[in-house]
């Protein structure tokens, strides 16, 4: 761990472009587990990046700091599975983010839909002023993901539940048993 704690039992990285559902998936895989009394941690790794900070602080170090910081804190307190969501462009930030969280298993997984179901989540989700650039980002990070191949294995999450698509994932990792 990043404490120097050791290895964990196993990390899931979920990854995809905005709108795929990573979020969504992140906690509902959670919830999941947590039903069947699996320990865990999920972490939203945009949600500890959300800043906008000075340009000498500019860049995903800070974010990845807080990763640091909080598996830390969960490795202190006996979490040995971790759920990290973030759009992983290439090997580089794999390897960052294997580096943070050193598991004895790490498997990655891509969600997928369509480019225009995708845009159309961020249309509905995004409210804000930055809402057209966050859709014109969607084909832009689908292209990149597409590229980068960076997935154990692909989901697809469009037409059907939220609890299927966590589920599938789960068991393609290994995580549960279907």
């Amino acid at each position: 761990m990043a404490d120097g704690g050791g290895f964990t039992e196993t990390l899931l990285i979920i990854t995809g472009t905005m709108g795929a559902g990573k979020t969504a998936v992140l906690a509902e895989a959670s919830d999941i587990l947590a039903k069947r009394q699996i320990f865990h941690a999920a972490i939203d790794l945009d949600a500890l990046g959300l800043a906008h900070l000075p340009l000498a602080a500019a860049g995903d170090g800070v974010m990845y700091g807080n990763l640091r910081s909080v598996c830390t804190n969960y490795a202190a307190v006996g979490v040995q599975r971790f759920l990290l969501a973030r759009a992983i462009e290439d090997e580089a930030r794999l390897r960052l983010c294997r580096e943070i969280i050193p598991a004895a298993n790490t498997v990655v997984c891509r969600l997928t839909a369509r480019i225009e179901v995708m845009q159309r989540r961020i249309e509905t989700r995004e409210l804000g002023i930055a809402r057209q650039e966050y859709v014109a980002r969607v084909a832009e990070l689908h292209a990149i993901l597409e590229r980068a191949q960076l997935e154990d294995f692909a989901v697809i999450n469009e037409d059907r539940s939220l609890t299927e698509v966590a589920l599938e994932m789960l068991v393609k990792a290994g995580w549960i048993s279907p």
